[in-house]
């Protein structure tokens, strides 16, 4: 075949991405910088490079990173695999040697007769058909591009709020209302008394923070809208009952005063399945941030599907922007995958690389498209990701449980219940796949 698709970026998701597109029988330019030029968080020169953890969490199936594994391996991931040939040791875990790792990856791909790599900055947007993953620290030249693209729907930071799944919300401690009583009655607050705010705000002051990089201090220097909870809680001892914990127009309704302080919680998807912490975007440790935030009454025994983080990052307003493929809607030729998309976490990455490159052979080769069911965790980020319900205040997210469609059945135990979950999602991936005669890429 004469197509070709562009993929600019050799990480996580550039490399499942080429190799979805070239194991369909169509050629690739894949454009890497490295070793030419290095972002501030590379070093190796080798693709698919791991910069933080080695590990790529959950090895098991009932767990949402687990399954999100299974389903890519269903889909043909190139990253998987090389995964489990270079694992070392970590429990649970799916862990890698990372130079072995990249350097499977990066056999892989320049040995593959129809990817062509492309060494060197890019500073124009080919033409054709294209899949941008340039990764979550994009500057330079490529971030013109992708701001001309995008508009304004590009950030350079990553500010974000914990979120806890809703049916572990204490409901006999918090309670349901708007400020006010203005509209519908969509936050959950968790209310305070002197005693209990004091001891919070004590807790939060003290508890150990993430050690930022040199390169990531920058925009909390600029947003002051974007402040950690922690470090607005540092400022003064009622500071926080000023900002985003403010009582005023909130009365319990189990005493009809107003509370000290207030927590609220906004619902993060269309769902409800899950809420996040307003106003809480922090720099603690996870842990710290589970010990401390467990402090608010009604979160005692809050399941957390994503901790706050606070980094530098480069998105875009996904829910605007893309449909379900990763294609943009204004410019159906071109793609995003990875970080970049808002989806967080190395194999989350991988994932939306893989699936826009699916999407972009298949196009290509006049195939209908693949239909990645809603209750699959490939699916389920797919619609995070292009749901305009969540354009408004849009946030980075992982595969988590939360996230899929309820069950319908009230299973206690957590493990049983994400079992499940997971046997569902495999078996309607399953059915897709079969639908469309077994393999996505032919």
């Amino acid at each position: 075949m004469n197509d070709i698709v562009n993929v600019i970026g050799a990480g996580l998701a550039g490399c499942e991405a080429a190799w979805a597109v070239a194991e369909a029988g169509i050629r690739v330019r894949l454009y890497e910088m490295k070793p030419e030029k290095y972002s501030p968080a590379h070093k190796y020169s080798g693709f698919a490079e791991l910069v933080c953890s080695n590990s790529l969490k959950a090895a098991r199936l009932e767990s949402a990173a687990g399954l999100l594994k299974y389903e890519m391996e269903l889909l043909g991931s190139l990253t998987v695999p090389c995964a489990k040939e270079n694992s070392v040791e970590a429990g649970g875990a799916l862990a890698v040697d990372r130079e072995k790792f990249s350097d499977a990856v990066t056999a892989k791909i320049k040995s593959h007769p129809l990817i062509e790599v492309i060494g060197g900055e890019v500073t124009e947007l080919p033409e054709g058909m294209t899949i941008i993953a340039t990764g979550p620290l994009t500057q330079g030249a490529m971030a013109d591009i992708i701001r001309g693209l995008c508009g304004e729907g590009l950030s350079f930071y990553d500010a974000a709020a914990p979120i806890v799944t809703a049916d572990t919300i204490n409901m006999e401690r918090a309670f349901y209302a708007s400020r006010y009583d203005r509209g519908d009655a969509d936050y959950v607050n968790c209310p305070m008394n002197k005693e209990e705010y004091l001891a919070f705000h004590e807790a939060l002051i003290n508890a150990e923070k993430v050690q930022l990089k040199d390169f990531e201090t920058h925009p909390f220097s600029v947003y002051e809208g974007c402040m950690p909870i922690e470090e607005l809680a540092s400022r003064g001892v009622d500071t926080m009952r000023f900002g985003p914990m403010k009582p005023v127009g909130i009365d319990d309704p189990r005493t009809g005063r107003r509370p000290y302080a207030v927590v609220q919680l906004r619902k993060e998807n269309r769902e409800g399945t899950l809420f996040n912490l307003v106003g809480f975007q922090t720099n603690l440790k996870f842990g710290e941030q589970k010990r401390v935030f467990s402090m608010i009454p009604g979160l005692e025994n809050a399941e957390f599907m994503r901790y706050g983080v606070m980094h530098r990052n480069t998105f875009i307003n996904s829910p605007e922007l893309l449909n379900s493929d990763f294609s943009m809607r204004s410019r159906p030729e071109i793609f995003f995958a990875g970080q970049i998309t808002g989806v967080e976490g190395y194999m989350e990455s991988a994932a939306s690389g893989l699936i826009a490159g699916i999407a972009a052979s298949r196009r290509l080769k006049g195939l209908e498209p693949v239909k990645l069911p809603p209750d699959t965790m490939t699916g389920a980020l797919s619609h995070y990701v292009s749901d305009p319900f969540n354009s408004g205040n849009f946030q980075p997210m992982g595969a988590n449980m939360g996230i899929l469609p309820d069950i319908g059945v009230r299973i206690k135990d957590k493990k049983e219940r994400y079992g499940a979950y997971a046997q569902r999602a495999v078996n309607s991936l399953r059915g897709e796949l079969e639908r469309i005669g077994g393999k996505c890429n032919s």
